[in-house]
Formats: C-alpha cells, structure tokens, sequence
C-alpha cells in the first residue's frame, strides 16, 4: 500500500513541476489512446473449448459480426501516431537549435522504446523453450505467443519513425501539408494494385499510412489545428468518407484484422485506417481546448503523468497478462472456457476475466517498469544506431506476425528471437535498469 501511495506521490510531485507551456492534451491522447488500446484488445479475446478442443484464437469480432463498429471506436494506433508526430517535432527542433547530433538525440529515442521491449522477448522466448518438456503442443505456444506479441508490431513500426523524423520534419517544413497529401494519394494507389493481385505492395502502405499520420501531428504543433470549428469538420467529413469507402469497396467493416476475412484494414493498413485515424483525430483535436482547462487540475494531470510514467510497459505486457491468465484456466480444467462468444452467459463472465487481466498486469508492471528506465551509455555512431534499429524493427515485425514454436525450424526461430537483442546491442541500447547500472559500474558521462 505505501509503495502505490509513493508511486502515486510521485506523479503528483511531477505534475506540480509541470511548466504552463506544455500542451498537456498529448499526454492525455497518449493515455487515452494506449488504455483503448488495452481494454479493445481484452474485450475481443475470446479463446473457447468446443467438442474439436480448444481455440486459443477465438474472437469476438469473428463470433459476433455487430461489435466489428467497436473497432471504430478502440482502434486508436493513429492517435498515438499523431502524439508521437507532435512529440518527435517538438524534440527534434530543440535538438537542432541547441546543435545536438542527430546520433546523440536518436540514442535517447532508442533506449526509451527498445530496452522495455527485450525483457518481453526474452521471457516468451523462456515460456516457449519451457513448454517443449512440458508436452505443450508447439502451435499452442506459437498461437499464445503471438497473441501477446501483437503490441511489438506498433513498436517496430514506430522505431522506423523515429528513425525517420530529421527527414519527415524537414519535408514539413519545405512541403507543408504535401508532405500529407502526397503519402495519401500512395495509399490509394498502393491499395488499387493490392486489389488487383499485387498483395506484396500492399506493405508498402505500413510506411505511407503510418508517416502521413505522423505528419498531423507536426500540423498540430504548429497551429494547423487550433480552435474547434476546422478539427471537428475534418472528422466529421473523414468518417463520412469512411462509411462510403467501406459501403462502396471491398474493404472490411472491422479496422482490426478478423480472422476468416480475405482482406484486413489494418494488416496491412489501407485506406480506411487513414480515413479513421483523421476521423478520431478531428474530434479529438476540437476538444483540445475544454480538456487542456480540465487539465489544469491536479488529480486528472497526475493521473495522466502516471499513466504516461509506465505507458510503454502497461502497453507490451497486457496481452502477456491475458495469454497468462487464460493459460491458467486450461490448467484448472478450461474453467470458464466452454461459453460461446458474445453469449449473454460469456457477457456476465466477462468482468471477471478484466478483473484478473488487470490484477495480473498490475503485477507484471510491478516487476518490468524498472525497464522503462534504463540506464545511460555513451551514444554509439549513428549509421550503428540506424543499422541496429533496421535489425531490432525486423525482429519485432516477425515475432508479431509469426509468434515463437510452430513448425519452424528451430534454428530459424532462434535467428528471429536474436534479431532485437542483436540490433539492440549494435545500436549501443542499454538492456539493464537504471538502479542495477547504478549498483555496478558507473555510467558514462
């Protein structure tokens, strides 16, 4: 109890320190958009025992077609996007002006979204080899493991980003909103030929869907969204366009992949993803003003601070807490498994899952988030950074998309595991806490 009651001391010694300037709205729409993002993918999972035996990838969106409008309202990765537009802008300009190397700032960028992201790897990769003496079926921890990988897709997409922002700032600032639009009119064409037959384009839409996002979020932090009159219009007209782009073409209603649908908005992204994302960030952005007044007070901005404080381990480790959980439950006997999704029985029972979710990822919190401070090295060269980022975002995109244990062979499963810690360790990326660094040797100046 005194240990929550210092955490939460904290927060709020950090809020009092906050300086008026900062615009206090990204850090609500970061909180907000990752809680979504935990409690959508919590309601959806929807893992049953029928008479043919245990479906770990059951779905909810799949059972029962009607919550696929849900999506609409919990898919917020393009929210987070805009965030990190709007922060990276913010960081990079103040790099530049007080002439730090593009190495020195990216290093800091690195070691914030690469150290919490190894311990994750490393303990499936433990649980995986673990479960063969165990007698757990091989495509039992490959479907376990890669439900609770899906979060290190977002990482490897969002590290390329930052890879990317001198570059991504500089066509702002030279283009305007063409540095928008023109990413835009990709996505289109990238879509007309994955519809055609040309599904291996269709992943080029990963870099236009995800940039010209981010790209908002430098409109927003130089005044491209202020007031609430032109915010609200675009969201309202791109959710229009929504509708009719998914009435009017073969695009699936549901903005998250659905197992049995041929065509999936979010793997990879396509048309609707960006449509939605300016949607939410239109309404978002025209009550930016009420929820900046809101945040003026203590309790909603230390909230915020502390959720900010742990979002990157709150965020890789709650679908870890799920996958745990309901492995439990096959080990007492499927206990609350046999209940069909989206059934008025499986409704009532649902609070009960969220509620052990929750304790459980409130204990995993506990023993990661010292992972999201880690401690401080000396920079490495940043053709090493950028080389070790490639290698890290590759291991990451494959874990997500392919889970570790299958009918791999092992030793290609052992190269993908390796690919983060090996990119990490090129990149010059400090693994260990801070307070373990600390303990052993000293870090450098």
């Amino acid at each position: 109890m005194s240990d929550r009651g210092g955490v939460w001391r904290r927060a709020k010694a950090l809020a009092a320190q906050t300086p008026d300037s900062r615009n206090r709205h990204v850090d609500l729409l970061r909180a907000v958009s990752i809680s979504a993002v935990i409690f959508g993918h919590w309601l959806v999972a929807a893992p049953q025992v029928t008479e043919h035996g245990l479906d770990i990838t059951g779905n909810l969106l799949q059972a029962r077609p009607w919550t696929q409008w849900l999506t609409w309202l919990f898919q917020v990765m393009p929210v987070f996007f805009l965030v990190g537009g709007y922060s990276n802008g913010i960081s990079w300009r103040s790099a530049k002006a007080a002439a730090v190397p593009y190495g020195e700032w990216l290093h800091g960028r690195l070691q914030r979204l690469i150290g919490p992201v190894l311990p994750l790897v490393l303990v499936w990769s433990v649980l995986a080899l673990a479960a063969v003496p165990l007698g757990i079926s091989s495509e039992l921890v490959k479907n376990g493991s890669k439900f609770a990988l899906v979060p290190v897709w977002f990482l490897a997409v969002y590290i390329a980003a930052v890879v990317l922002v001198p570059l991504t700032v500089a066509a702002w600032q030279r283009y305007g909103q063409w540095s928008f639009w023109v990413p835009c009119v990709a996505i289109a064409i990238d879509d007309a030929l994955f519809m055609r037959g040309m599904e291996a384009v269709g992943w080029l839409n990963y870099a236009f869907v995800w940039l010209a996002v981010h790209q908002l979020g430098y409109a927003w932090l130089d005044g491209r969204f202020s007031g609430w009159g032109r915010p609200l219009l675009t969201g309202v007209v791109a959710l229009i366009l929504l509708l009719i782009v998914v009435w009017l073409f073969p695009y699936p209603l549901s903005m998250v992949s659905v197992p049995g649908d041929e065509i999936s908005n979010s793997l990879p992204p396509k048309l609707p993803m960006l449509l939605l994302g300016i949607g939410q960030i239109g309404i978002l952005l025209a009550l930016e003003r009420p929820a900046r007044r809101w945040l003026s007070g203590m309790k909603p901005w230390a909230t915020t601070v502390l959720i900010n404080g742990m979002i990157m381990t709150l965020f890789l480790w709650h679908l870890t807490a799920a996958t745990l959980i309901i492995a439990v439950a096959i080990g007492l006997g499927d206990l609350g498994l046999a209940h069909e999704p989206g059934s008025a029985s499986w409704w009532q029972l649902k609070p009960v899952w969220l509620l052990f979710y929750i304790l459980l990822l409130f204990v995993l919190v506990a023993i990661f988030l010292r992972f999201e401070r880690t401690g401080r090295t000396r920079p490495v060269s940043a053709l090493r950074q950028v080389s070790g980022a490639i290698l890290v975002c590759a291991g990451l995109a494959l874990l997500a998309l392919e889970g570790i244990g299958g009918d791999a062979h092992p030793a290609q499963i052992l190269i993908v595991i390796l690919l983060p810690f090996a990119g990490a360790a090129l990149a010059g990326i400090n693994p260990l806490p801070k307070h373990i660094q600390e303990n052993g040797s000293a870090p450098h100046k």
